[in-house]
Order: C-alpha cells, then structure tokens, then sequence
C-alpha cells in the first residue's frame, strides 16, 4: 500500500511564495494521475491542478498562471509551487494519486496553507 505524505505548507503573506512537495512510499510510475486538490473551511474538496504520466497539466481557473504542478517519477514526488498567493488560497491541501484501472485512488493526510498578513 502506497502511502503520500505533504510537506510544506505554512503561513505566508499575500503576494509570497510556497512550495509543497508530496512523497510517495512507493513508485509513482504506476499512477495515471497524481494532483493536489484543497479544502477550505466549510468548503468542498476542490480541485487544485494535476499531473498525468505523460507530464500533461491541467489547472483550476484559481491556479492558472499562479501555480506549477510537477512531477519527478525516479525520486516519486510531486510538488506544488505556488507563487502570488492570495488570502483565498487558505487551505488543506491534499496530494492524491490515481489509478484509472483496476481504479486505485490515494490520498495524503494534508498539509495547512495559511495565506494571512
């Protein structure tokens, strides 16, 4: 069993920077998708950007040209760098990973992005 783990969120001030990184237990070549997605208080799980296995990238409208999604198979991460962050960025943010067939999803645990002066 795969697992994701995230690392670094924390607090930044409007306008700044942060990269998170999501490492996976086991290989990420198998994944047909691997994305981050984020929930905000009181708010649905939404998606952020993903990844496919060919380096194809797809955006929320939120995230576009703001934030870079990408993927490293031989060390099996993925990051999110996240540039010109906005209070409306605080979230959870989750790293998933997926299989469309036989269809495997995963999820990490999350990590807090805090965008507060």
């Amino acid at each position: 069993q795969v697992q994701l783990v995230e690392s670094g969120g924390g607090l930044v001030q409007p306008g700044g920077s942060l990269t998170l990184s999501c490492a996976a237990s086991g290989s990420t070549s198998r994944f047909n998708v691997m994305g981050w997605y984020r929930q905000a208080p009181g708010k649905q799980r939404e998606l952020v950007a993903t990844i496919d296995g060919g380096g194809r990238t797809n955006y929320a409208d939120s995230a576009k040209g703001r934030f870079t999604i990408s993927r490293d198979n031989a060390k099996n991460t993925m990051d999110l760098q996240m540039n010109s962050l906005k209070p409306e960025d605080t979230a959870v943010y989750y790293c998933n990973a997926r299989i469309f067939f036989p269809r495997y999803d995963i999820w990490g645990q999350g990590t807090q992005v805090t965008v507060s002066s």
